[in-house]
């Protein structure tokens, strides 16, 4: 039988001990009795998954090896289910485990204890390793780096500087961006489908430039990747709406960026579709595609039961809007696990020194949103006969006229101040709720500007604002939020209720 030195160096580097000089160490245990040396170079610690390793186990369940002699415990496993495997088969086999260094003795209840002990510290060291290599990534990451990988089709590398270092950059190759360009417009269109497109590049011989074959696969990845946009607020509201982690803020989103779509620190296998723990950074490069285009073709890949949870808001479009009929404070969402999920509360009940007992009645979310539809699609008819309105959607995706991009971006940061107020409800005294209710009214107030200033930007004539408000009830399903708030902000001045009585006060 035979001593087994074992040894195992996942990457070289100048302070750690080689493979060599392990052995060294091993061998001085054996005092010239014969042995088989095992070796693994460039494997972790974290599995057993080694072909040195495996073998070294192979020949001690032939009964080959009487004493495994390692440099370090954490040499041979960092893993305490793995350690603890391999000890077992140890026992079974009547082999005994040294270490060169930390000198155990496993004949005894106190050495097997004191190793015990020591492969928990050498797992948690392989845990914060990894913990510290993850959050270095992310840190790089968000900082807009260059993180390596395969360049995307239509850029290629260029050197840049970051906050003093170097790093690289994307840089549009006219060649390929041109493909890209006609591949967007094209799926923007929702007559062509992803075959359509690929039997228009292949019938036009338009190949691709790095080789290999167009297909629906390459495209639809090519369709969801945000390198290529011009990232303006309507992205940054986009991947708000689905959950995804922004970091950097709105005010930053003006159009001329692309953006880095990373999977986030924790490694769950999800769906493309699924943006939670998805991490969006803007890029340091230049997009290429406009955000309408690009947004009408994501809102495709995602299919039409996401469409459909995208345009569903995290709150209600009727937040701001209405307000309990006892006290005059704001009715606020408030969420549950029922088929309902939503429903409004008066902010002021429930707070320490109010005496108000709420609306009177219980108010789902859903259902006070469907009948207000209904009661703004009866309101316009006394204006306008819809079948004569016309459709002022420009690229399959439905906008009020801008004024500029600032008042958009301003627009977001005011709704994400009232979301953060409204966090704050819960347990609020009366000093408190009193100033949130007010700093709310005051950023409603700015809010329902904004939006008025938005609406009539370009089109101050009220035949053509209603034409254009007609026209966005009709397709209400398919509007985003902001456009729904629009909407009630130019027709609805407020909502009051109280005992199971709604009453409305119209803006005309």
């Amino acid at each position: 039988m035979y001593d087994a030195l074992y040894a195992r160096q996942s990457i070289e580097k100048k302070d750690s001990i080689s493979v060599e000089s392990q052995l060294e160490y091993c061998r001085y245990e054996t005092r010239g009795e014969a042995s088989i040396e095992y070796t693994d170079r460039g494997f972790s610690g974290r599995d057993t998954n080694r072909p040195g390793f495996e073998h070294m186990m192979n020949d001690i369940r032939a009964g080959k090896i009487r004493r495994v002699i390692v440099y370090k415990l954490d040499r041979i496993s960092r893993s305490i289910l793995d350690f603890a495997n391999m000890m077992e088969t140890f026992q079974k086999y009547h082999v005994e485990f040294v270490s060169s260094t930390e000198k155990f003795d496993t004949s005894t209840p106190i050495g097997r204890a004191m190793l015990n002990i020591c492969i928990v510290f050498a797992q948690l060291e392989r845990e914060t390793i990894q913990k510290r290599v993850t959050d270095a990534y992310y840190a790089r990451c968000r900082r807009g780096f260059y993180m390596g990988g395969r360049i995307p089709y239509g850029y290629r590398l260029t050197d840049t500087v970051i906050d003093n270092v170097r790093t690289s950059m994307y840089e549009e190759v006219p060649e390929e961006s041109r493909q890209l360009k006609l591949i967007y417009s094209m799926y923007a269109d929702t007559d062509n489908s992803l075959g359509d497109i690929v039997r228009y590049l292949n019938e036009h011989r338009i190949e691709n430039l790095r080789g290999g074959n167009w297909n629906t696969a390459r495209i639809s990845e090519i369709l969801r990747n945000p390198v290529y946009v011009e990232a303006d607020i309507d992205v940054y509201r986009f991947f708000q709406s689905q959950g995804a982690n922004i970091h950097n803020p709105a005010s930053d989103f003006t159009g001329y960026n692309a953006c880095y779509l990373y999977k986030g620190t924790v490694s769950v296998s999800r769906k493309q579709s699924d943006f939670s723990d998805k991490e969006i950074v803007l890029a340091p490069h230049k997009g290429f595609i406009p955000s309408q285009t690009w947004l009408a073709c994501r809102q495709r890949c995602l299919g039409n039961r996401q469409s459909a949870k995208t345009c569903k808001p995290k709150n209600s479009w009727l937040l701001g809007k209405v307000k309990c009929g006892g006290c005059g404070y704001a009715l606020t969402i408030r969420k549950a696990k029922t088929k309902w999920g939503r429903y409004f509360v008066c902010s002021r009940s429930g707070s320490s020194g109010s005496n108000c007992t709420g609306a009177g009645c219980t108010i789902y979310a859903d259902v006070l949103e469907e009948y207000m539809l209904g009661a703004i699609r009866e309101r316009l008819s006394e204006f306008r006969n819809l079948s004569c309105i016309t459709d002022t959607r420009e690229n399959g995706r439905l906008a009020f006229p801008e004024k500029n991009m600032r008042k958009k971006i301003r627009l977001t940061q005011i709704e994400e101040e009232i979301e953060e107020l409204l966090s704050k409800v819960s347990g609020a005294g009366s000093v408190l709720m009193k100033y949130i209710d007010e700093k709310i009214s005051e950023l409603d107030t700015e809010r329902k500007a904004l939006q008025e200033e938005i609406v009539t930007a370009n089109d101050t004539d009220t035949e053509n604002r209603l034409e254009q408000i007609t026209n966005h009830v009709e397709i209400w399903e398919t509007i985003s939020l902001e456009d729904r708030q629009a909407v009630v902000d130019t027709l609805v001045k407020v909502i009051k209720i109280a005992n199971g009585n709604m009453e409305i006060t119209w803006n005309m």
